[in-house]
């Protein structure tokens, strides 16, 4: 079994870089483990409150049971994996049943953040973009999947995400092996990974 963590800051094209490697490997081979699935229950809760809670902060992060579910993959153990709704800033009800594979891709801002979850890891990669464009990214996904408005995002970036990033996400650079700019655009990098794994597979 390989463990491979891919961080990188909110729009530096990680999940780009993950589809592409699971489109070349196929899904049968990959299990794939979002960060964002994660994020505590915040039921208790009003989801006016929700919508102004830094979700880009570690103590965002149920890393116990993130830690826990990696462990059982990792003994060839299924899991109950959470999901999340965006728009309700919380964790939902539903799980999606996870079996154990060949890869698993833990993705995510601070995938690389817990030194236990980094010590499971067999790769560790941090996807890294032009904070202009990472800025760009957000303010496109978050007005057109998420319901944001422009102002909201701005405000949300210059008070949040953009100290978050500096404190907690830039600084687990220097744990990764191998960085890739561009994030999806490099296929170079997506290559490079990709006949990594298979080598691995076989």
């Amino acid at each position: 079994m390989l463990i491979i963590g891919i961080a990188g800051g909110t729009g530096s094209g990680k999940t780009t870089v993950v589809k592409k490697i699971v489109e070349k490997l196929g899904k049968d081979e990959v299990v794939l483990l979002p960060l964002d699935s994660y994020y505590k229950d915040l039921s208790d809760i009003p989801l006016e409150k929700r919508f102004n809670m830094n979700f880009d902060h570690p103590n965002a992060f149920d890393w116990e049971l993130l830690r826990e579910h990696i462990a059982l993959l990792k003994e060839g153990k299924c899991i109950e994996q959470p999901t999340y709704s965006y728009l309700e800033c919380n964790r939902l009800p539903e799980t999606i049943h996870i079996e154990p594979k060949e890869v698993i891709i833990f993705e995510g801002i601070m995938s690389l953040y817990d030194k236990e979850i980094r010590d499971m890891m067999d790769l560790k990669i941090f996807v890294d973009a032009d904070p202009d464009v990472r800025l760009i990214r957000n303010v496109e996904r978050d007005v057109v999947s998420r319901g944001r408005t422009y102002q909201n995002v701005m405000e949300r970036y210059v008070r949040i995400l953009k100290p978050m990033h500096e404190q907690f996400i830039e600084p687990t650079k220097r744990y990764a092996d191998l960085i890739v700019p561009q994030g999806g655009k490099n296929k170079m990098a997506i290559k490079i990974l990709t006949m990594f794994i298979e080598k691995h597979l076989k």
